[in-house]
């Protein structure tokens, strides 16, 4: 089960929360001693990109913070409030590796439990190979199949959408990673 630290106040009238499970629920949740809100607690979506040059090559980008600072990933981040999980893997690809790309389709959803994350990876085709890193990035280059730094890079789930993209298979890798 996910280890989430315990909230403390309500989001809506900053009294304490306690934790219980409510009437017609089955789960424990934080509800508010004052007003009675329930403050649910929710997974955070990752999204990010497979990003291929025309040839065949894979877009990485060298982490500049941490986690994992100096390790290679996929360009991909936090979905924000106010936009779409397609619309969000588009800026991450932008921001991390200043690359623009045309969207495929989603080839990875992949359940980081032990993190409390969904993380969503579309393939994705470079439209050119005029990109820079971002702040977040310390490199953002292509590298060919063998090329790949397997043993360098920062997390699993970016190891399995490689490896199922690079499989050639176009079904949707959906499964459970840590």
């Amino acid at each position: 089960m996910f280890p989430r630290q315990r909230l403390l106040h309500c989001n809506r009238c900053g009294h304490a929360l306690q934790y219980h499970v409510p009437p017609d629920d089955n789960r424990e949740r934080a509800v508010c001693t004052a007003c009675e809100h329930i403050q649910y607690e929710n997974p955070l979506n990752v999204v990010g990109t497979v990003p291929f040059a025309a040839d065949g090559r894979v877009l990485l980008c060298r982490r500049a913070i941490e986690p994992r600072r100096g390790l290679w990933t996929l360009p991909a981040g936090f979905m924000e409030l106010g936009e779409t999980a397609d619309e969000g893997a588009l800026r991450e690809t932008l921001e991390e590796a200043g690359a623009r790309v045309r969207l495929g389709p989603l080839v990875a959803l992949l359940n980081v439990v032990s993190v409390g994350q969904v993380h969503l990876f579309w393939r994705a085709e470079l439209l050119h190979e005029d990109f820079e890193p971002g702040p977040e990035s310390l490199e953002a280059r292509l590298f060919a199949a063998e090329e790949i730094p397997w043993d360098e890079l920062a997390f699993r789930t970016v190891r399995r959408a490689l490896e199922h993209c690079l499989g050639g298979s176009t079904a949707l890798l959906s499964e459970r990673v840590g």
